[in-house]
């Protein structure tokens, strides 16, 4: 498929899947005339780089991470070693860490909320 139609299918621009293929974490074949031909395989691979973006990783630990992931399912394969392991749980603490600072934030906020609702203007 075209970049157009994987951007299409994934809502993603074609900058972002540019800049995945210069990264490495997305390969394209190209046609005679020098277009970017993706597998169908593609769109699962482009959601997965999304989740991990979402998740706070960067592009050099995702590049590390994906080939010891299946694109269908997300689940591990077999390749997955003992260090990518340690990375990831540093990398589940981090996100814990910021679970909890959120909500400490959200729970300043319903105070506020609260005491300023039961005020009168």
């Amino acid at each position: 498929m075209r970049i157009g139609e994987l951007a299409r299918r994934t809502g993603v621009s074609e900058r972002s899947l540019r800049y995945y293929e210069q990264q490495g974490l997305l390969v394209a074949d190209r046609t005679s005339g020098g277009h970017r031909d993706y597998p169908e395989q593609a769109v699962d691979r482009v959601i997965r780089i999304q989740e991990l973006f979402a998740a706070g990783l960067h592009s050099r630990k995702i590049a590390r991470l994906l080939p010891c992931m299946r694109d269908a399912d997300g689940g591990p394969s077999e390749i997955a070693t003992p260090q990518l392991a340690a990375d990831l749980a540093a990398e589940r603490d981090r996100i814990d860490r910021m679970i909890t600072e959120l909500t400490n934030s959200r729970d300043v906020l319903d105070e506020v909320i609260n005491v300023a609702s039961r005020r009168r203007p």
